[in-house]
């Protein structure tokens, strides 16, 4: 695994305004940098990130099962009771996920160690599934890289193959794909979903989070007063089960994307729930409750997550001479701890593996650098190749 220096393409911002990737730059830093690369050996993608991905995955379903017939461990997931059915339903009823990603550290050498899920509203997928492949054949074309350069990306095929399995399962219905206002990020994400449903034959429509509306019968509702039956949503299940409306859900017939049961795959409790199901798995950290510090034995530097932390928001490393925190509006809810494992550093860049899940395929990789230790919402994403 190496970083490698590579000449930025002419006019690659006129290219990204055409395709409308209009967040490659945000609040005036640079987001997509393509003036570097990273380099990945066959082997290294296949035996190190893409079987622990799917591995990993499957253990996390697992958890799921045993977390959603424990009263006492929905409660350690701090999921509200009040919604506790209408979770338990959706996986139950086997409703279908799209999409997640795990993020890893992961040098080139040893084995990546899972760092958290993000399973319900993951970000970055039009950069990895779209932008980086353009990118890499762009180079591959005018000779700047290698004939013979590939890259771990099938993301794209993968979605509208995925699109077009949930629609058989969900005929007839609208999909409405939803985020929040002024997030063009989001916005970004949301728009590129869309279009692969589009293209796998779904009739879509768009609605702001804010727009939404409920009828006489609390059926939620969008701009042009349609029923909501299906919908894609890029707003955290932890926010929805807070908002006023959340007693209509369960009741009004709607498909998610993601599912329910997705909030305990997005929560930090997920990881001491998975060393303790699989303890010294070779691709996850030790991980405890706040009330279960006894066990972390002699470890002497641990990582404080908030159990509903997004975008690296409100963590801190404990026991270390030097504080690291990031700020955030999480932590309320509680606290888990997982073993410090430093993020590798190339030159003076932090560099996390986010490996992306259609359904329950490894599908790609995305790579975040910054020259903090902590990757967060305007982290640098840059391209990477197999050769």
């Amino acid at each position: 695994m190496f970083r490698l220096p590579i000449a930025e393409r002419e006019h690659w911002q006129t290219r990204a305004k055409e395709f409308g990737f209009e967040f490659h730059t945000m609040y005036g830093e640079k987001y997509w940098d393509e003036s570097a690369y990273y380099q990945f050996s066959l082997q290294q993608i296949e035996q190190d990130i893409e079987a622990p991905t799917e591995e990993i995955h499957q253990m996390c379903l697992a958890v799921v099962e045993k977390v959603l017939a424990d009263d006492e461990l929905m409660r350690r997931f701090c999921l509200p009771e009040e919604q506790w059915d209408f979770i338990r339903q959706s996986w139950q009823n086997g409703d279908p996920s799209l999409y997640s990603r795990l993020d890893f550290a992961y040098s080139g050498k040893g084995h990546a160690k899972l760092y958290e899920n993000n399973a319900d509203t993951p970000t970055s997928i039009y950069e990895t599934g779209f932008w980086q492949w353009l990118w890499l054949q762009d180079n591959v074309d005018s000779r700047v890289l290698s004939l013979r350069s590939d890259q771990f990306n099938s993301l794209q095929e993968k979605l509208v193959n995925r699109f077009i399995e949930i629609g058989h399962l969900t005929p007839d219905r609208v999909l409405h794909f939803a985020c929040c206002k002024d997030t063009p990020e989001d916005r970004g994400t949301v728009q590129y979903l869309e279009d692969c449903a589009i293209e796998a034959g779904l009739t879509t429509e768009f609605v702001y989070v804010e727009d939404i509306g409920r009828d006489t019968e609390g059926n939620f509702t969008d701009t042009k007063d349609q029923i909501i039956r299906f919908m894609f949503k890029l707003y955290p299940w932890e926010f929805m089960f807070q908002e006023a409306f959340s007693a209509n859900l369960g009741h009004n017939n709607i498909r998610w994307l993601e599912p329910p049961w997705k909030s305990v795959l997005s929560n930090k409790a997920l990881l001491p729930m998975l060393w303790k199901m699989f303890p010294d798995h070779p691709n996850l950290l030790p991980a405890f409750f706040e009330d279960e510090l006894h066990l972390a034995g002699e470890l002497t530097s641990l990582v404080k997550k908030p159990i509903f932390s997004r975008e690296g928001a409100n963590i801190s490393f404990t026991g270390s001479k030097s504080v690291i925190a990031s700020d955030g509006p999480y932590g309320e809810e509680g606290y888990i701890y997982q073993a410090t494992h430093m993020l590798p550093k190339f030159g003076e860049n932090y560099t996390l593996i986010g490996s992306w899940l259609i359904d329950n395929q490894a599908a790609g990789i995305s790579i975040r650098e910054d020259i903090n230790p902590i990757t967060q919402d305007m982290s640098r994403y840059l391209p990477h190749i197999i050769l």
